[in-house]
């Protein structure tokens, strides 16, 4: 079962109560054959919409839950133990909206922001490209300013909800000025000359998909432009900042779902005759599990608590997505380990929640460059 949660206020406690039963009831009894099929969950999003669910942290008055990060990110950690790319992708339309409501005027906010956190639409970030991945300020897409918008070209690359999504909050060049010359447009799913390419053929998150987006002379009115021209990096950076936590999140509930299942399996297996969960070996793999998702949870809770108020939390962001990714990989890698030949058929879990925690690792920055993120922040302190 998932650890006890400590949460601010009784109201906070019955919206976690609510998006556990979702996960429960609507997300978990799908996971598996969606996966297998590598079927887009579009309507499981509608319906997280329908809930409140899809724009937690946001602001009440577009539609959002006013919640605090803590909150929102143990949502997405039930969320994410229930159906990983149901997770994922709930954390990246959140990232999706993060420009237009910390950076977008009135207007934009007021024109777009319902629908994106009511369920209607959603949203995809579109930063890396072929040849700019954890290079974000080498990126080479470009937007022509022409009349009274912008004609861009270029492809963007692993991109979470390509050629599904609604939306996609996209980093482009403005000016040949490095990171100084990149500005961030609100593209319209639906723009001429946008297209996705074939989806990737991943190992894991096979019901999420990501997919290359290419643009070709697609004109975007000036309308969309989020921020001034030449903010666009500093939008990005900050925009992955909270995302990162949003992965760690998710992470961690792969891992108490790994863990669930572990600890499920070795009471009810018996050898030797007795449950294998008494043998002293896996006792101690079984704690040390458990030992690395609670620490993994404690680096995200922290974060957020920073995060909530109003202190500088990237470091500690850094820090919970290099924990929780790690430590979702080897949980399960584990998981798999204490359920021996049946953990390595896909007549359990645990071998989808093994080769889903692998990209975690990668996306929203490696674990290497989270080091390099932590050792930068050490050195300024």
């Amino acid at each position: 079962m998932p650890a006890q949660r400590l949460l601010p206020d009784t109201e906070s406690e019955d919206l976690l109560a609510l998006a556990r039963e979702l996960a429960r009831e609507e997300l978990a009894p799908l996971a598996a054959e969606y996966e297998e099929a590598e079927r887009f969950p579009r309507e499981q999003f509608r319906l997280l919409g329908k809930s409140g669910l899809l724009g937690l942290p946001y602001p009440e008055r577009w539609g959002g839950g006013d919640v605090p990060y803590e909150v929102y990110l143990q949502v997405l950690e039930e969320v994410a133990s229930a159906w990983m790319s149901v997770g994922v992708g709930l954390s990246v339309h959140t990232m999706s909206c993060f420009a237009l409501v910390h950076h977008g005027t009135p207007e934009q906010q007021d024109r777009w922001l319902p629908g994106m956190l009511g369920g209607d639409l959603l949203g995809a970030y579109a930063l890396s490209e072929p040849h700019a991945g954890s290079d974000a300020a080498a990126l080479s897409t470009r937007a022509r300013r022409e009349g009274d918008g912008y004609v861009v070209n270029g492809t963007k690359a692993w991109i979470t909800h390509g050629g599904q999504a609604d939306f996609y909050t996209t980093m482009v060049r403005t000016s040949d000025d490095g990171g100084k010359g990149i500005s961030c447009l609100l593209v319209d799913g639906s723009t001429p000359g946008l297209s996705a390419a074939p989806p990737e053929r991943k190992m894991g998150l096979t019901g999420s998909t990501t997919a290359q987006m290419i643009f070709t002379d697609a004109r975007v009115g000036a309308d969309r432009l989020i921020g001034s021209e030449g903010e666009g990096l500093r939008i990005a950076l900050a925009s992955l900042a909270s995302g990162r936590l949003g992965i760690a999140a998710c992470s961690v509930g792969l891992a108490q779902a790994a863990l669930d299942e572990a600890v499920e399996y070795a009471k009810g297996r018996t050898q030797f005759g007795r449950p294998i969960i008494d043998f002293q070996g896996l006792e101690f793999m079984l704690a040390d599990m458990a030992a690395a998702v609670d620490s993994a949870r404690a680096t995200y809770l922290d974060a957020a608590r920073r995060r909530d108020r109003g202190l500088p939390f990237q470091r500690q962001a850094s820090v919970a997505k290099l924990v929780a990714t790690d430590a979702a990989m080897k949980v399960t890698t584990d998981a798999v380990q204490v359920l021996g030949g049946a953990g390595y058929t896909r007549d359990f879990p645990v071998e989808r929640y093994m080769r889903e925690a692998k990209v975690p690792q990668i996306f929203e920055g490696t674990n290497q460059i989270q080091r390099m993120v932590i050792a930068r922040e050490l050195r300024r302190a």
